[in-house]
């Protein structure tokens, strides 16, 4: 029998997870409280790609035939990978993963999506340190393709193979990391990225609006097709080097949150979710923008769906 693939959790990246390993014929469980909540998220992503015009019903049916939810780790026994989702507290993890290897008897590797901590830490509640490591994704990750795979000191090949092979069948980027650093690599780079733009802003340099204008008309569009590394050769190292010299020193490089930034937090002013940030959001189209935030990464959906 095809052993089934684990989520612990039915938060928005474990069901989204749930959604991607079933359209790619993976028999999964997901192990939370309150499946009818979960059962909901997994329909309603399974919505959306059907009014995309990427899944079918008949598609979205056959897939869900996959889908198994339970609150025992008893069910877990014919599990390999186990995708760690619960919330950020190294407690709660710990415990998870005592109950996995409590229950796993064919246990090949514990794959935890936290976005902040570092494997190492979680290697410490674990008795058996070689099978864990990051696999963090980005959300959506049922469309979003990239994973960072972060491992410890202790991660042994086949571990990190179980999850590689899973992810790549599902269509996935894996990036691996050689060593664990906060922020693993998308975040340090889209962080660093913000640091000048909000810097920019403070300093009268330009508008918010013009900074993600010219982010969308200039290189965005560049870095879907090819890398960072692939343009900076290309264009010639010699000349990024004299760019360089001139321009790092007027760059930012603060230590801490910026000004403009710490006072909106004092307002209250927290972005979309309090209705104004920099930009203000209660006159914009919600529903427009989280489509346009999906859009980039239709032509990365190469699904193995099951057959009907």
């Amino acid at each position: 029998m095809e052993r089934k693939t684990a989520i612990i959790g039915k938060g928005m990246i474990g069901i989204s997870l749930a959604v991607l390993f079933t359209g790619n014929g993976v028999p999964t469980v997901v192990l939370a409280k309150n499946s009818a909540v979960g059962l909901e998220k997994y329909r309603t992503y399974y919505r959306d790609l059907i009014a995309q015009g990427l899944v079918t019903e008949g598609q979205a049916a056959a897939c869900e035939r996959l889908l198994s939810f339970t609150e025992r780790y008893e069910d877990l026994a014919d599990v390999e990978v186990v995708f760690e989702c619960v919330t950020e507290q190294l407690d709660v993890k710990y415990g998870v993963y005592a109950q996995i290897e409590s229950h796993c008897p064919h246990l090949r590797a514990i794959a935890s999506t936290t976005s902040a901590i570092s494997p190492v830490d979680l290697a410490k509640g674990v008795r058996q340190p070689e099978k864990i490591m990051v696999a963090h994704p980005y959300n959506p990750p049922h469309m979003v393709p990239c994973v960072e795979l972060v491992k410890n000191d202790f991660t042994a090949p086949d571990a990190l193979d179980a999850v590689i092979s899973l992810l790549e069948h599902c269509g996935r980027e894996v990036c691996r990391m050689n060593k664990p650093a906060p922020g693993f690599i998308a975040n340090r780079l889209q962080h660093a990225l913000y640091r000048e733009a909000v810097y920019m802003v403070e300093q009268g340099i330009c508008a918010p609006e013009d900074i993600d204008k010219c982010i969308r008309s200039s290189w965005g569009p560049r870095y879907t097709s090819i890398g960072l590394f692939d343009h900076f050769d290309y264009a010639g190292l010699d000349l990024v080097a004299n760019i360089e010299r001139y321009l790092y020193p007027d760059l930012c490089d603060t230590k801490t949150v910026h000004p403009s930034l710490q006072e909106r937090l004092d307002r209250g002013d927290l972005g979309c979710k309090t209705g104004v940030g920099y930009y203000d959001w209660r006159e914009r189209d919600l529903d427009a923008f989280r489509k346009r935030t999906v859009d980039p990464y239709l032509p990365y959906f190469n699904w193995h769906l099951p057959e009907v």
